[in-house]
């Protein structure tokens, strides 16, 4: 029986026609900061030299139904757009050959922020989980079954707002490849099937505001929904 209080990330049969709770729900999401080097410029950050990892708790996962809210508390919040990976199996200490075997399905993501207190808090020097890891901060697809994915290192992705294209990207151009990525989270966080791994965002970050309709794109699969 599952747990009311846990989110259970769906994901799609092969033929793309029903998607079903997946077995294990989400005890984490890993993400990776500074992933593609124009979006580190853009933000005016340096380019990392190994990857940059935080989390987001399981509280923070919204399913991307056609709507979603935004808190109403008016304080600035912005999109940030990445690939999600959908864990299979346990992941620990693993070797980069093997990782990928332990992906189950791709989707993608919303990285929420409340950008001002973000820079705040890294200016303080203190960690960003106030900005980044409140409830419904990580609106997430339905997953793919990986199995339909040509290629990891080659998704295309992009998400439109009101109908004009903000962020494009095709995960070929991360700075840090998938197999790497999650080698590198597996030796410092245990990954377990569920568990769900934001791969970085690519340029074009801005502002959600109320009722802004976004279009989101992973290949040829397409999702729609309203921020209310």
């Amino acid at each position: 029986m599952k747990n009311q209080y846990w989110f259970y990330p769906e994901i799609f049969n092969t033929k793309l026609t029903q998607t079903d709770a997946f077995d294990n729900p989400a005890s984490k999401v890993v993400c990776v900061g500074r992933n593609y080097v124009e979006h580190t410029k853009e933000l005016n950050n340096p380019v990392p030299s190994s990857p940059l990892l935080f989390m987001k708790p399981s509280t923070s996962l919204i399913a991307m139904t056609p709507q979603f809210n935004l808190p109403d508390d008016g304080r600035a919040y912005h999109y940030e757009l990445e690939v999600a990976l959908l864990i299979g199996k346990k992941l620990n200490h693993a070797e980069e050959k093997f990782t990928l075997d332990a992906v189950a399905g791709v989707g993608l993501a919303l990285d929420l922020t409340i950008r001002e207190l973000q820079g705040q808090l890294k200016s303080d020097g203190h960690p960003w989980e106030k900005a980044k890891a409140f409830d419904g901060a990580c609106p997430v697809t339905e997953f793919l079954p990986v199995n339909l994915i040509d290629d990891l290192n080659g998704i295309e992705f992009s998400l439109h707002k009101n109908n004009q294209q903000v962020q494009a990207g095709n995960t070929r151009n991360m700075i840090f490849k998938m197999d790497y990525l999650l080698s590198e989270i597996s030796r410092n966080f245990t990954l377990l099937p569920g568990d769900i791994v934001l791969t970085g965002t690519p340029e074009g970050v801005g502002r959600l505001r109320s009722s802004d309709v976004l279009q989101l794109s992973l290949n040829q699969q397409r999702w729609q929904s309203t921020v209310i």
